[in-house]
């Protein structure tokens, strides 16, 4: 993969520049970056432009900040799913080591961050960081009641173990997915307006979960009332003595697929297409409003995805227009293949970061926390954290202080493993792991090897199963697998427990 240095030929005037930046950096980073997280919800790595300049879908706004900035072609989510990528996101720790195995959660279910458990949230709220989130939670609530379920629930009260109660000062946000009830804003841990209509659908917009609505939220609002709610915040906090982290996940392009106005048929490819740039448009928004405070340079800026592309936002409209969601990755969300997992992951910080830059270093979805605590020149805890890598050397040029990441585990819908580590790839199961084919229940499944070993080197798309012919890799592998689950943690320190069950019906190969 292509590796470009992080300076290129420089005149005097840029010497300086550069010396300057060195100096600052050694200072400690002495004026804090604001930080904007941009999450989107279930978009294809093919989905990016800048990664996949034959794709049909131009994402302008989103390449300026690559064109600019770190375009990381090597990162991946925790899981395959939306709820687990978040949990990773949130606590830079795997989500298979929660009591959920696999799965997601829906917008009853209870909490799936331990309350006492440090978040990347609270954790630069102590730095001295106003903290706020607007978008999809989809991480569990404790509604206004003991029994989840929405009959039982009292919207008018107050929702605890919310995201403000997880180190955010301001929250805005949807409870899970846009096609989960109940469908309703909370703000601050209160229903915007009371859910007391049932919402079974309308003609033209699939909601694929009946439930009650409230007054006030229609699914095809939802981009641009976050949207709104975000520079808000911005605008509110810009310039201030504190510095602000935004945490900014996105309802789209997540099923339904709802673009609006002007953007209906803008990318002549299909509605998903349009949405998807609704999703582009979100991110020139903020970039504008950035600069329209004179904080754009000084404002850490990521983007990302939370999983690969969703088959339910119609896969073969996409490629009858010549357009692949997955580029040459096999597989799509849910799937233990790349293309469930390996995500696109972009970082602009025009105060440090010269020129645009494209990192093959192996990234995580966890990888978040630990980069902004070596930013913030802190130790974390040893119980904090623990499969988190930092790749802030990758930004600032600097060399690493902490050895980068060099393996990292993937993880299906359905509860299957995978471990990467160089060119090589072990997954622990014969099928996808998720809907993609083969099934796990399938008979083609059930014909083929237990185990898929594939040279990510020389076969990007993992057509060519070459485990018989690497017994010692696929011993080394599973080793470093075992011991990083049963370690309760990836980097080095005290040995951890996992949440739930010590014997894991989806690990055999482990043994009771």
């Amino acid at each position: 993969m292509q590796q470009e240095s992080f300076f290129l030929t420089m005149n005097k005037k840029n010497t300086l520049c550069t010396l300057l930046c060195f100096f600052v950096l050694s200072a400690g980073f002495a004026q804090k970056p604001n930080i904007v997280y941009i999450l989107a919800d279930d978009l294809g790595i093919g989905d990016v432009s800048s990664y996949n300049p034959n794709g049909r879908i131009y994402t302008e706004n989103i390449d300026k900040l690559a064109q600019s900035g770190v375009r990381f072609t090597d990162a991946h989510t925790t899981s395959a799913v939306c709820t687990p990528t978040r949990y990773s996101i949130m606590t830079g720790r795997y989500n298979w080591r929660t009591t959920m195995k696999k799965g997601v959660l829906h917008g009853y279910d209870t909490p799936l961050i331990d309350p006492k458990r440090e978040t990347v949230a609270s954790y630069l709220k102590k730095q001295g960081y106003k903290t706020g989130m607007v978008g999809k939670w989809h991480l569990g609530m404790t509604w206004g009641n003991i029994e989840a379920g929405e009959k039982k629930v009292d919207f008018s009260k107050q929702v605890r173990n919310s995201p403000n109660s997880n180190g955010f000062d301001y929250s805005f946000i949807i409870p899970a997915s846009l096609d989960m009830p109940p469908y309703a804003y909370v703000e601050n841990g209160f229903c915007t307006a009371i859910p007391k209509d049932t919402c079974e659908g309308r003609k033209g917009i699939e909601l694929f979960r009946a439930g009650i609505s409230a007054p006030d939220f229609k699914p095809e609002d939802v981009i641009g009332r976050f949207t709104e709610k975000a520079l808000s915040f911005i605008n509110q906090n810009a310039n201030k003595e504190k510095p602000f982290f935004l945490y900014f996940p996105l309802a789209a392009p997540h099923t339904p697929v709802l673009p609006i106005g002007d953007f209906v048929g803008k990318s002549k490819v299909s509605p998903y297409g349009d949405f998807v740039l609704m999703v582009d448009d979100v991110v020139k928004q903020v970039v504008a409003t950035l600069k329209k405070n004179g904080i754009y340079d000084n404002t850490l800026i990521v983007f990302t995805s939370d999983n690969g592309f969703a088959n339910s936002a119609n896969l073969q409209a996409q490629l009858s227009k010549g357009h692949n969601p997955s580029i040459d990755y096999r597989g799509l969300k849910t799937d233990i293949y790349e293309g469930g997992h390996r995500v696109p992951f972009i970082v602009h910080w025009g105060k440090v970061i010269k020129t645009g830059k494209v990192s093959d270093q192996l990234l995580c979805s966890t990888d978040f926390f630990r980069t902004v605590a070596e930013l913030n020149k802190t130790s974390l805890k040893d119980n904090v954290a623990e499969d988190s890598y930092s790749f802030l050397s990758e930004l600032t040029g600097r060399k690493p202080t902490h050895a980068p990441r060099a393996s990292v585990i993937h993880h299906s819908s359905n509860g299957y493993f995978a471990i990467r580590k160089g060119k090589w790839k072990l997954i622990m199961c014969s099928h996808s792991g998720g809907n993609g084919k083969p099934k796990e229940d399938s008979e083609e499944a059930k014909s083929l090897p237990p185990i898929q070993l594939y040279d990510l080197s020389a076969d990007i798309a993992e057509t060519r199963n070459v485990y018989a012919a690497h017994p010692e890799v696929v011993k080394e592998l599973t080793a470093l697998l075992t011991k990083n689950v049963k370690d309760g943690r990836s980097t080095q320190g005290k040995i951890r427990t996992n949440d739930g069950p010590a014997y894991w019906s989806q690990l055999t190969w482990l043994g009771k």
